[in-house]
């Protein structure tokens, strides 16, 4: 049971991932935060989450909480799996190094708290846009560049979503 362990350890509450990520900044590691549901872990998202953990040192997925996906207006039945199921298949993956559960629509509370150097969203989003009411709007990428950090677009893997999946499951 030590790997289950050492898994869900990965799992914090927000006040724990802010003295965590102090102390990794405090032996300057870039940390990288990017955030989502990843409710049917696809291809599509491995491949992002590993490029997003290229960015720094360390990688922090702020997980959207059942409630908030639902809040998305995904459809009623999302998320497909709860989110400690979802929580622990992230954290599975070797290049994650937290995950941090966020009820809000948005991550902006977590990424304010969090204060990464590195803010990360798929390529459907733009770095530049700071038109806040736009679709394109990373959401954090004020706060994060107002610190000094950065933010940055990752390629999507076209061909893979959720959505997608769970279509031709019904079909």
């Amino acid at each position: 049971m030590k790997t289950l362990s050492n898994i869900k350890h990965k799992l914090v509450p927000t006040d724990e991932a802010v003295t965590i990520v102090r102390a990794w900044q405090g032996e300057h590691q870039k940390v990288v935060f990017t955030n989502g549901c990843f409710d049917i872990l696809h291809e599509g998202h491995v491949t992002y989450l590993a490029q997003s953990a290229d960015e720094g040192d360390k990688l922090i997925i702020g997980l959207n909480t059942d409630a908030s996906v639902k809040r998305q207006g995904k459809g009623d039945d999302r998320p497909v799996n709860g989110e400690l199921s979802r929580a622990l298949i992230l954290a599975a993956l070797g290049f994650v190094d937290l995950i941090v559960l966020f009820d809000d629509d948005t991550p902006l509370e977590l990424i304010k708290e969090i204060s990464p150097d590195v803010l990360v969203k798929g390529a459907d989003y733009d770095p530049n846009e700071t038109d806040e009411s736009s679709v394109k709007y990373i959401v954090g990428s004020r706060q994060v560049k107002a610190h000094g950090g950065t933010v940055k677009a990752i390629p999507l893997v076209q061909g893979f979503s959720t959505t997608a999946i769970l279509n031709r499951i019904k079909k």
